[in-house]
């Protein structure tokens, strides 16, 4: 074959297969990307250089109406939903087609850093806006979700799917309102908040590009993870019933010590999440000890049970050898154990397949390194799984640092994930129908 044929049969494969071509010139603007990342910073800076952005302050709304600014600039239609999220449609060829969605979110944990939620929320414009500057339209609506109140309940994703509990509008987050009061305050109607409800089908797919919040792919020297699935979690409070008592005139032979036998508990707790091959964890993170006084004898305690994994059957044995050992502590110190399940609690979300498949073959195409992983965090992902297919996208954290001050991605690392992002939406607008 002369070079002259070779070429009129690549032009044709191309005029064939124009996305192939538009993907391959088309990527996100990094330093653009990481302005917009410092910008959001600066909502809620502190005098002491604290940021305070939790769900429902002052700061949180006037970033939320930041943001809403940014997409009505790019002819983004954009309102704020009944429960408080941003939502943004860029209208696809295909009336008849499902939006493909995506996004994050952008309040806080008090004294937060600038990444978690916040690159996915940011990279998520920027893939909209580069769209636009390439005049590249889609069959499918893009649809941008900015969710609310993530880091107190993920609120807005719940509500979404249909699954925020009437009873949690009461709770209060650290801005001392209420989820509902939240609410309102963010633009929502607690009213009407049933009717944000989607149903299975609503929405042709799902993704959210987040930082690890781990040092996996810092250690090993990698670029992007493939999420295969967000950890279920399962709460319970363990309290334990001794007998409070002198502690200078108890002979140590006949005490029951609540203390001692919460002690016992929390180095079991670890020695069986251990004892399990795979990555579960396992956590007793608070305690409480009654009366409290150094020269008494602590007759009651109260902890905390947290167990984690990508598989319920796995949370169900772990908890079952824990409370096998409960009983055994029980019998050997008097001391009465019980456990009290809470209702706090999220099950495994397995990610997409096929959404996995695609994210890789964008990192492929893009010559990145990655490795699939679990997410030990929750996310509003693990919510928008129970109604589309969905897939979650990782970049590193330096030093695996998150929730805190201290949290940084590099302006690399985070075009990396959002040209991941943005080659896996344009391939699965190919795909899906």
């Amino acid at each position: 074959m002369n070079m002259r044929n070779f070429k009129i049969i690549i032009a044709l494969f191309l005029i064939s297969n124009p996305l192939l071509f538009v993907n391959a010139q088309i990527s996100v603007n990094q330093d653009r990307l990481e302005k917009r990342i410092i910008e959001l910073a600066q909502f809620g800076i502190q005098e002491n250089g604290e940021t305070e952005r939790v769900a429902f302050s002052d700061a949180d709304i006037a970033a939320q109406q930041w943001v809403i600014e940014k997409l009505k600039v790019m002819d983004i239609e954009t309102h704020i939903d009944f429960a408080g999220n941003v939502i943004g449609i860029r209208k696809g060829t295909d009336s008849n087609m499902k939006p493909i969605s995506f996004g994050s979110h952008i309040d806080r944990v008090p004294n937060g850093g600038n990444y978690d939620g916040c690159l996915g929320s940011m990279a998520a414009i920027e893939v909209l806006q580069v769209l636009n500057e390439k005049k590249i339209k889609t069959k499918h609506p893009l649809e941008i979700i900015i969710f609310s109140n993530e880091e107190g309940g993920v609120m807005g994703s719940r509500a979404i799917v249909g699954h925020l509990n009437k009873s949690a509008l009461g709770i209060k987050n650290n801005t001392g309102f209420t989820m509902g009061e939240g609410v309102m305050r963010l633009g929502g109607d607690t009213t009407r908040i049933e009717q944000v409800a989607r149903k299975k089908g609503d929405v042709a797919a799902f993704l959210e590009l987040h930082i690890e919040q781990g040092g996996t792919l810092e250690k090993e020297n990698l670029a992007i993870g493939i999420v295969k699935g967000i950890v279920g979690l399962k709460w319970w409070d363990v309290e334990f019933n001794g007998f409070a008592n002198h502690a200078g005139t108890t002979p140590m032979n006949a005490r029951k010590d609540a203390l001692l036998a919460a002690s016992k508990f929390i180095i079991a707790v670890n020695e069986i999440a251990t004892s399990f091959d795979g990555a579960q964890v396992a956590t007793v993170g608070r305690i409480s000890a009654e009366p409290g006084a150094p020269n008494v004898i602590p007759g009651h305690v109260i902890t905390s049970l947290e167990i984690r994994d990508l598989s319920s059957v796995v949370i169900e044995k772990i908890y079952t050898a824990i409370e096998k050992r409960a009983v055994e502590i029980n019998e050997e110190s008097g001391v009465e154990i019980t456990f009290k399940k809470l209702d706090t609690t999220a099950d495994p979300a397995i990610m997409d397949s096929l959404i996995q498949s695609e994210i890789e073959k964008s990192i492929k195409s893009l010559n990145l390194s990655y490795m699939f992983m679990p997410s030990g965090a929750g996310h509003d992902a693990q919510d928008m799984a129970l109604i589309a297919p969905t897939g979650m996208i990782f970049v590193p954290s330096k030093d695996g640092i998150s929730h805190s001050p201290k949290e940084f991605t590099s302006a690399s690392d985070m075009a990396n994930g959002a040209n991941v992002l943005l080659q896996t939406i344009l391939s699965l607008d190919k795909r899906l129908k």
